[in-house]
C-alpha cells in the first residue's frame, strides 16, 4: 500500500489530524477557477464513482438508480397485502416512530393511500410513556378498534413480543424498517428491510436507506401490484414523484448515507421540496424562515430538528399531522408549534449536556463514553450524545435513568469505524440489555439500572480495538488547495454541482492559505469568528461552530501573532452583504510556518 504524504506536511493539525487528499491533488493556483468540469469529475472519483458511471451521477435520477423493489424479500407479498386492504377498504393503521424518518415514513404511507381512494389512520407512540418500537398492548389494542393490518414503519425489526401478541390476536401486521437484523426475525406478515441478514448482496446494498427510503420503494411495489390488478382502470394512478420530499427529508434528518439511491432520493425531493406543494412542509420552511430553495442542510438543521421536537420534548403525532394536512392554517399553526418546541428543547438539552460533561473526567479514559443522570430527559439524550461525541472523538452512551422503573434508556452516537449498533445488539442477546439496536453510527437502548457498570465494562471491552485503530487513523480529508483570492462564489456553485451531499457523500472540503489573522473573536454559542488575509491583501471571512473552546479555537484566539496559517473547511455563500460572498466554515487549522 503506498504511503500518503499530508498535505503541505500538515501530519498533526492543530485538531490532531493528518492531512491528506480525499482523492487526487486538486491544488488551484489563483485564477485558475474555471475548470467546472474537471472540478466536479475529481469530486466524484474522490467519492468512489467509477469512470465510466461519471454521468449517471453528475445528474442523480430515479429512473438511474431506483431498483426493482422486488428484490427485496417479504416485498412482494407485504404489496400483495396492501393492495388486498385498498380494494377491500379494510381499516389500515400506520405504526410509526416519534422521529422525522417514522414522520415522514408515516406520512408517506398516508398519502399514498389517500391517492389510492382510500384512507390509513395513524398511530405514533409517547417516546416517555411507550418508548420505541411497536407495543403489543397498542397492537392488540388497534385491532380490536378494527384494524385488520397494521404496517410499522422505522420501528418492528426487533420487536419480537409485540409482533407475537398481534399474531396472536389475528391481527396482520408488515414491517417496514431499515435497522439493523438479528438473525431471528420476529413474526410478522411480511418484514421489508434491506438490513436482513438474508438479504440478497444486491438487496443488502441498499442497507444505507433511510426507513422513509423503504417505504418508497413499497410504494412502488403497491401501485405496480394494483395496476396488474387492473385497479387504475376505475382509480387515477398515484403521482408517486410528489411524495420525494417527505423522502429527501426523512432521508437527510435521519442521517442516511446520501450515495447511491439516496442521492436521487435528496436531488430529486429537494426540486419537489421547493415547489411547496405540501402544505405542512411548506409551513415548516416559513417557520424556520427559509426564503430561498431549501437544502439539505436545511432538512438536517432546521426542518428536521423542528419535527423531532414534537417527539421529543411536545405530542408524539404533531409532526405527522403536520406533514398530511390539507389546511394551511392547521399547518401554519403547528409548525408554529413546533418551532416553540424547538426552542425548548435546546434549553433542556443545553442543561443536560452540562451535567454529563462533568462526568467525563471520571470515565477513567474509556473507549466509549457512558454517561448517566437520573431525571435527564430521554427526548434530548441521542442529540446530547452526538454533542459529546463530535467534542471527544470518542464513541457515546447517554443515559436517562428512572429511579421509578429502575432501569435506564439510552441514546448512542459512533464514530467512523466503530459499529455501535451491533455492539448493542451483541449486548442485547448476551442478555445485558432490556432491549436494543440501531445502525453502525446510532443505537438506542433500555437497560437495567444495576447492570450499567457491567455492561459499560462490557462494551469497553468489545469496542476498545476498534476505537483505537480509528483514532490512530485520524485523518482530514481534503478535496482542493486554493489560495485566498481563489475563495469566490462561483467556486461555491461550481462545487455545489456536484451534490447533494451529506453522511457517506462528503461535502468538498476546501483548504485555503497561507493567511494571516486578522481578527479572532467569539460570538453566538461558543462560536469563534474570523476575518484570514492572504500575503496580496485578499482576506475573507470564516466561522467555526461550537469550536472556540477547543485546542484550535483557543491556538486561533491566542497563537497566531506573526505566524501564517492553513485553514480548512467547506465554502458557503454568505448572502447576508450587498452582494454575495464566498466564506470558509472553518473545520480545522494548520500552521504554515
Amino acid at each position: 500500500m503506498a504511503i500518503k504524504t499530508a498535505i503541505f506536511g500538515v501530519e498533526q493539525s492543530l485538531s490532531g489530524n493528518a492531512w491528506h487528499w480525499r482523492g487526487g491533488n486538486m491544488e488551484l493556483k489563483e485564477g485558475a477557477i474555471g475548470l467546472e468540469d474537471d472540478i466536479v469529475t475529481q469530486l466524484l472519483l474522490a467519492r468512489g464513482v467509477s469512470r465510466d458511471d461519471l454521468l449517471r451521477h453528475r445528474n442523480p435520477n430515479l429512473r438511474s438508480f431506483l431498483p426493482d423493489p422486488s428484490i427485496f424479500n417479504d416485498m412482494d407479498s407485504a404489496a400483495k397485502r396492501i393492495a388486498q386492504s385498498i380494494i377491500n377498504r379494510e381499516k389500515v393503521t400506520i405504526y410509526g416512530d416519534y422521529d422525522v424518518d417514522g414522520a415522514t415514513s408515516s406520512a408517506l404511507l398516508i398519502r399514498l393511500f389517500r391517492m389510492l381512494g382510500h384512507d390509513a389512520g395513524y398511530y405514533i407512540p409517547d417516546r416517555l410513556l411507550e418508548g420505541y418500537g411497536p407495543s403489543g398492548k397498542a397492537l392488540v389494542e388497534l385491532g380490536q378498534e378494527g384494524s385488520s393490518l397494521i404496517i410499522t414503519v422505522d420501528c418492528g425489526a426487533m420487536a419480537y413480543d409485540a409482533l407475537a401478541a398481534a399474531r396472536a390476536a389475528g391481527v396482520d401486521v408488515i414491517v417496514v424498517d431499515h435497522h439493523k437484523c438479528a438473525p431471528e426475525l420476529p413474526d410478522a406478515l411480511a418484514l421489508v428491510n434491506p438490513n436482513r441478514l438474508d438479504e440478497s448482496d444486491l438487496a443488502a446494498s441498499f442497507g444505507h436507506l433511510a426507513a422513509v427510503g423503504v417505504a418508497f420503494l413499497l410504494a412502488v411495489a403497491v401501485t405496480r401490484c394494483l395496476r396488474a390488478l387492473n385497479y387504475f382502470t376505475e382509480h387515477r394512478e398515484p403521482d408517486l414523484f410528489s411524495l420525494l420530499d417527505l423522502v429527501a427529508l426523512g432521508t437527510v434528518a435521519d442521517v442516511a448515507a446520501i450515495r447511491g439511491l439516496n442521492r436521487a432520493f435528496v436531488a430529486q425531493g429537494l426540486k419537489v421540496m421547493t415547489r411547496r406543494a405540501n402544505i405542512g412542509i411548506s409551513a415548516l420552511i416559513d417557520a424556520s424562515r427559509i426564503n430561498r430553495a431549501p437544502t439539505c442542510s436545511d432538512c438536517g438543521f432546521a426542518l428536521g430538528p423542528r419535527i423531532n421536537a414534537g417527539g421529543r420534548v411536545g405530542e408524539s403525532t404533531l409532526g405527522v399531522r403536520l406533514l398530511t394536512t390539507e389546511d394551511p392554517d392547521e399547518a401554519h399553526a403547528i409548525a408554529t408549534q413546533l418551532s416553540e418546541l424547538n426552542e425548548e428543547r435546546r434549553a433542556i438539552e443545553a442543561a443536560v449536556q452540562e451535567a454529563a460533561e462533568q462526568q467525563i473526567n471520571n470515565q477513567h479514559n474509556r473507549s466509549v463514553l457512558v454517561l448517566k443522570g437520573q431525571g435527564w430527559h430521554p427526548g434530548v439524550i441521542g442529540i446530547v450524545a452526538g454533542r459529546i461525541k463530535e467534542k471527544t472523538g470518542k464513541p457515546t452512551l447517554i443515559i436517562a435513568l428512572d429511579e421509578k422503573y429502575g432501569q435506564g434508556k439510552g441514546s448512542g452516537r459512533s464514530i467512523a469505524g466503530v459499529d455501535l449498533g451491533a455492539a448493542i445488539i451483541a449486548a442485547r442477546e448476551a442478555d445485558l440489555l432490556v432491549a436494543g439496536g440501531g445502525h453502525a453510527m446510532a443505537a438506542g437502548l433500555t437497560i437495567k439500572a444495576d447492570r450499567l457498570d457491567t455492561f459499560a465494562q462490557w462494551l469497553d471491552d468489545l469496542l476498545a480495538g476498534p476505537v483505537s485503530r480509528a483514532l490512530d487513523a485520524k485523518t482530514m480529508l481534503l478535496d482542493i488547495a486554493i489560495a485566498p483570492g481563489g475563495l469566490q462564489p462561483d467556486l461555491v456553485e461550481t462545487l455545489d454541482s456536484a451534490g447533494p451531499f451529506g453522511v457517506g457523500w462528503p461535502g468538498p472540503r476546501v483548504v485555503v492559505g497561507p493567511v494571516s489573522l486578522a481578527k479572532a473573536d467569539i460570538v453566538g454559542a461558543n462560536h469563534l469568528r474570523l476575518i484570514a488575509r492572504g500575503k496580496d491583501g485578499t482576506s475573507f471571512k470564516a466561522i467555526a461552530f461550537r469550536a472556540a473552546d477547543s485546542d484550535m479555537g483557543q491556538a486561533l484566539l491566542h497563537g497566531t501573532q506573526g505566524r501564517q496559517l492553513w485553514l480548512a473547511g467547506r465554502v458557503k455563500i454568505d448572502d447576508w452583504a450587498s452582494r454575495p460572498q464566498a466564506e470558509l466554515h472553518l473545520e480545522d487549522a494548520a500552521w504554515a510556518n
